[in-house]
């Protein structure tokens, strides 16, 4: 077998279809399409129609609710802050918040700040400035020599309503 002798499959690449390049091409005038109406025309999208029928995604039934007030936590596992300390990539010595934790690409998202959870195991002594954190997460770190300090969070939905001028008691009504 030599360099030159090698080449994919037969069918492993199928080249595009170009349509609507005359009669010849077995896909001229209509493309595929068939004839006039919505769904010749382009940018059409009808995804979810039934032809009359009540579509699927209205006969099935609903459950459950949006609460626009939750707050939306990054959750981030002392175990994982333990091997991100081990790897270097968080300093020790200065106080670990959400800034920290985001730079060092521990914590995703989370636009109310983090939230501290208990799983795995934390040796090293650190001091925390989170917006929240559970009770065995608390422990752990306290039994290791360090700190939790919990911040005041204000949800991200209120924020956005306080911006508006909107009060939580004025969104109700």
């Amino acid at each position: 077998m030599k360099l030159t002798d090698i080449k994919d499959n037969e069918g492993a690449r199928h080249r595009r279809m170009r349509v609507g390049r005359g009669i010849g091409s077995g896909k001229g005038k209509t493309s595929g399409r068939g004839v006039k109406g919505q769904t010749s025309r382009s940018g059409v999208s009808i995804n979810g129609f039934e032809g009359g029928q009540m579509p699927l995604h209205m006969r099935i039934p609903k459950r459950g609710f949006n609460n626009i007030f939750a707050k939306d936590y990054a959750e981030v596992n002392l175990g994982m802050i333990q091997k991100f300390i081990d790897a270097k990539k968080i300093d020790i010595n200065a106080t670990i918040d959400h800034a920290a934790m985001k730079a060092a690409g521990l914590a995703r998202g989370g636009k109310d700040g983090v939230r501290l959870l208990a799983k795995g195991e934390l040796t090293a002594k650190v001091n925390f400035s989170v917006a929240g954190a559970s009770k065995a997460a608390v422990a752990a770190v306290e039994k290791a020599g360090g700190t939790v300090d919990l911040l005041k969070v204000v949800p991200a939905a209120e924020k956005a309503a306080a911006k508006k001028g909107v009060t939580k008691a004025a969104a109700k009504k």
